[in-house]
């Protein structure tokens, strides 16, 4: 690496001259912005099949009915039971689903601002444009941070939140630890003083892996690849302790091995507390064997995201631009325009796409084949930068890899990736972060570019709503609930006119102590009704529900639900509800219709 004494002189300061108010200031701003742009999001639309499942079920999970082992959840539990907790202490009022997505998104963006400062100031190549290169590679997270683009409260999304969490807690273990990193800023203030005492470092240390196990308890898919390769992790940079101390015991009280300790009795204590109330054998029957059976792709879908056709120009002139970085012929500034312009082509054409074609599904699609392009690229540097020696810093881009990957089981490249534009962010930043010092110019002007491409085409695809075409958005003005626990949901349609009519139908003629069962359970109606669910399944789809045809009916009869109320009028697109003609025919062999409201049926037993 090309570096003058000036130029570490030059970074070392960067940790210690920066002004504390502009640091809250920046840290108001990008939460205020997210904030508000989810809050505006949630005033537009409301997407009633996701909002069915998670209110439904954090509901009876409020009333009290453990998942797991009164019913099926094919999820991992702690988003069910954060949203519990909020009915529990505050009581069932939208507002507060809205709140809650609004203060999570703002806390994400924030934490990935902190995150990029401490890649940026690590670097040797932004120099005295640390700070403002933070600030500019995370403003566009106010238009596609966690709860951007989609605007309610999800697993995914929240796993990310964690997942951002866990990181700058690793973070600062590499700041203050003996893992090799940067270490310190020399001086006397009281939080260098605090970050250099060892209990505070062991303390630190531990805490960092127990938060590691964190994002598994939101969502498994995603949190066990970012668990496992902390684990390893931590298993490589304890090795080298051992064999450089010879003793056991200075090696179990070195950090990594205190990370590991975090990550073991973390997860000690989540199956201890799970085997002593849902059972651990019904969680993992239905958060491993019922969840991989349902949504496990196979291994040409896992592979499908990297057969982009663009990789054919936009691979090579990348790698070409990051490599041309690295050799000594960017210290002239043929070799740095030449290198600006190859890495921020695949960049500057998805800002040319967007002006010259006005279909928003090409332009989503032109938009998110950045994604593998910038995975690829992030994988094959960090692995390079390992040679210079292994650091939890170093590490880190192989810890945000496996968790973006972990997601992209569940959906894949359009499906998945909605959650997770921190993360991605935080990798562009790694990348522009192993540039030499020559490189600067370029380092910075790439990062303007990708930001600039982020805030513009992720603006518009957030404000396009392309991520929520699997429900109906028409051009008909937004309808607004008038349910009292519902108030603040809003969106186009009659969806929510003809699901306020079917709440007064049924708190005047169905009694609140007799069973139903809606299909397929699009609305959040228990939660919006207050009654209690009695049949194990709120939401029929091949993900969530374990029920054949004849399964449901059977079901139906034993736990002797008198009344089934199915929706005509969906606002999916699709009705995914499997078997859903075999359904309808027993339906109407078993039950009567009784009365036809707008967008319902409603059937009584015969």
């Amino acid at each position: 690496m090309l570096r003058t004494e000036q130029e570490t002189f030059e970074s070392s300061q960067q940790g210690t001259t920066h002004g504390r108010p502009r640091d809250y200031l920046a840290a108001a701003l990008l939460f205020l912005a997210t904030a508000a742009f989810v809050v505006w999001q949630n005033s537009r639309v409301a997407v009633l099949w996701d909002l069915g499942y998670l209110l439904d079920t954090s509901w009876r999970i409020a009333v009290g009915q453990m998942p797991y082992r009164d019913f099926p959840l094919a999820h991992a539990p702690l988003t069910f039971f954060v949203q519990a907790g909020i009915i529990r202490l505050c009581g069932r009022h939208f507002v507060l689903v809205i709140a809650y997505a609004a203060t999570a998104g703002g806390l994400a963006t924030v934490l990935t601002w902190r995150i990029l400062l401490w890649i940026v100031r690590g670097s040797w190549v932004f120099g005295r444009a640390t700070w403002h290169m933070a600030f500019v590679m995370a403003a566009p997270l106010a238009f596609v941070g966690i709860y951007s683009i989609y605007p309610h409260p999800i697993y995914d999304s929240d796993c990310t939140l964690a997942i951002l969490l866990a990181i700058l807690l690793l973070e600062c273990v590499d700041q203050s630890g003996d893992t090799g990193a940067q270490g310190l800023p020399e001086g006397g203030t009281f939080t260098a003083r605090l970050k250099s005492c060892p209990v505070t470092q062991q303390v630190g240390a531990f805490a960092a892996g127990a938060s590691a196990v964190l994002p598994l308890l939101f969502k498994q898919n995603i949190g066990l690849p970012f668990l496992a390769v902390v684990a390893a992790a931590a298993l490589a940079l304890l090795a080298p302790v051992l064999l450089r101390t010879r003793s056991l015991r200075a090696a179990l009280a070195s950090q990594p091995a205190l990370i590991l300790a975090g990550v073991i009795t973390a997860l000690l204590a989540a199956l201890a507390v799970i085997a002593a109330t849902a059972g651990l054998g019904n969680f993992l029957h239905w958060t491993v064997e019922f969840a991989t059976q349902r949504r496990m792709p196979d291994l040409a879908s896992m592979l499908g995201v990297y057969s982009q056709p663009s990789f054919a120009w936009t691979l090579p002139a990348l790698a070409a631009g990051v490599v041309l970085c690295q050799t000594r012929l960017i210290t002239r500034l043929w070799a740095r325009i030449a290198a600006f312009c190859l890495i921020a082509a695949p960049f500057t054409t998805s800002l040319i796409f967007l002006l010259s074609d006005d279909d928003a599904d090409e332009r989503a699609d032109n938009l998110l084949a950045l994604w593998p392009l910038l995975l690829l690229v992030a994988f094959l540097v960090a692995l390079f930068e390992l040679r210079r020696g292994i650091t939890v810093g170093r590490l880190m881009p192989l810890f945000v890899l496996a968790a973006i990957h972990g997601t992209l089981l569940s959906q894949q490249l359009w499906g998945s990736t909605y959650a997770l534009w921190p993360l991605l962010m935080v990798l562009v930043a790694f990348l522009l972060g192993t540039f030499p010092p020559p490189a600067r110019p370029v380092a910075i002007g790439v990062g303007g570019v990708i930001a600039a491409t982020f805030l513009i085409c992720g603006g518009l695809y957030s404000v396009s709503l392309e991520r929520l075409q699997y429900i109906r958005i028409s051009d008909a003005p937004v309808a607004h609930s008038s349910l009292p626990a519902m108030r603040g949901m809003a969106t186009p349609g009659p969806f929510l006119s003809n699901f306020d009519e079917l709440v007064d139908f049924t708190a005047r003629q169905i009694p609140p102590t007799d069973a139903l069962v809606l299909l397929p359970g699009e609305d959040p109606f228990f939660y919006a009704t207050g009654r209690t669910p009695q049949f194990p399944a709120t939401l029929f789809d091949p993900a969530t529900d374990p029920y054949s045809a004849s399964e449901l009916m059977d079901e139906a009869r034993r736990r002797n639900v008198r009344w089934l109320i199915v929706k005509r009028a969906l606002q999916v697109n699709d009705n995914p509800m499997p078997g859903s003609e075999q359904t309808t025919d027993r339906v109407q062999r078993e039950f009567v219709l009784c009365r036809r409201l707008g967008g319902y049926d409603v059937y009584r037993r015969r």
